[in-house]
């Protein structure tokens, strides 16, 4: 049985202002997409330039904070929501989604890609193998905070987390950042170091982000103000996770019949 370190969540203090370690690991994951997004740029096939990066990834931030935030609170806290409508714009309060950032995210990258001529799978292609490092940043964050952890289990590495009672749980962080975070990021990464029919990287990154996550909802506990949706164990991480998985095998499964982009070749 291990312990969790109890990290003070506040990474710095300068008089009233505190940075908090969460919003570090957001930093970190845009600072790691800018840089390997240029890197991704310069390849031939790239829809888009080096120069270009820093209005995509701009537009790609504003799509996550606020999509993250507008899903937390309609998807798990839409009675609080309700009740007190400005708890919409405390953000400082915690509440993110990931799967009301990606809707942000590609309103965002859609927007962007008609200003510069560019289609919004082109763009979502290119980007999607970066997206995983923040991912696993965001996750690292949550286990920092000692949050979102796993339900109870024997298991050796099972962790007592100081919020989570005197049980032993499933580091459901950890495992998080090693499915989403690291594996999504080589599976995205090799597969993408070649050119690729237009769609097939989205595809693969909505079919496995949500089969990672559907999975590891099951050693998750559920939302306390939401409980299980039905049958004794179906989540909403799961039901929101349900439509990526057939969107991204059903949007693979087309775009490996269309041909490869603009001047690439095998």
């Amino acid at each position: 049985m291990l312990t969790h370190p109890q990290i003070d969540p506040v990474a710095l203090s300068l008089g009233p202002l505190q940075i908090h370690w969460y919003g570090i690991m957001y930093l970190l994951g845009f600072a790691a997409f800018w840089w390997l997004a240029r890197l991704r740029a310069r390849k031939p096939w790239s829809p888009i330039r080096p120069q270009q990066v820093d209005d995509l990834l701009f537009y790609g931030a504003m799509g996550v904070i606020i999509g993250g935030r507008l899903g937390s609170m309609l998807f798990y806290n839409f009675d609080r929501l309700l009740a007190d409508p400005l708890s919409l714009f405390r953000v400082w309060e915690g509440g993110m989604s990931f799967h009301g950032g990606m809707l942000g995210v590609i309103v965002a990258v859609w927007l962007y890609g008609r200003r510069q001529g560019v289609s919004l799978l082109q763009l979502t292609d290119f980007g999607a193998p970066m997206v995983p490092i923040g991912l696993g940043a965001g996750r690292i964050g949550n286990f920092i905070n000692g949050e979102l952890w796993g339900k109870p289990t024997d298991l050796p590495w099972g962790m007592v987390f100081r919020s989570g009672g005197p049980l032993p749980r499933h580091p459901s962080q950890l495992y998080e950042f090693l499915l989403e975070g690291v594996l999504l990021f080589i599976i995205l990464w090799l597969y993408s170091a070649r050119p690729r029919p237009v769609g097939t990287v989205s595809g693969l990154f909505l079919l496995f982000y949500g089969m990672f996550r559907f999975l590891v909802e099951f050693v998750r506990e559920p939302d306390a103000n939401i409980g299980y949706l039905a049958w004794g164990w179906l989540t909403m991480g799961q039901l929101l996770s349900l439509p990526m998985i057939l969107a991204g095998l059903a949007l693979y499964l087309w775009a490996r019949r269309r041909p490869l982009p603009e001047g690439a070749t095998q």
